[in-house]
């Protein structure tokens, strides 16, 4: 009969560093970052809004805090958000229904959803910027 007392006084080591993940797996933490940083910007926008339909000095103001290059950062940061949050949900649809659920295509959709949502984002950063 082996011995289990030896057995549970092995050190037990976990790695939980996301850099270790396949890609497929980092899209799936990267759209729940997205999904976060989507509701907090949400939060902003609607000041934005409210204080741009109070009034014509309210928008004057609201412009002025958008022409500030931290906002316009955060302003792309939130596009991005949307956009990957927007590519790789769709890219969870076709999983949900068993469309490219092999490992070689799951890589290959993430891969495309990372790619997708940068060169979404950076044709539109650029309008911004």
């Amino acid at each position: 009969m082996p011995d289990l007392t030896a057995k549970k006084k092995r050190p037990l080591w976990y790695n939980l560093s996301p850099l270790n993940l396949p890609l497929p797996g980092l899209v799936s933490i990267l759209h729940r970052v997205s999904g976060v940083v989507l509701f907090l910007g949400l939060i902003a926008f609607l000041y934005l809004l409210d204080l741009s339909l109070a009034s014509e000095s309210g928008y004057a103001q609201a412009a002025g805090l958008l022409r500030a290059p931290i906002a316009k950062l955060l302003v792309i940061a939130s596009i991005w958000a949307l956009l990957h949050h927007m590519c790789a949900g769709i890219r969870h649809l076709f999983l949900d229904v068993d469309i490219g659920t092999s490992l070689h295509t799951a890589r290959r959709s993430a891969f495309a959803v990372f790619i997708a949502s940068l060169a979404l984002t950076a044709s539109i950063a650029v309008r911004i910027w």
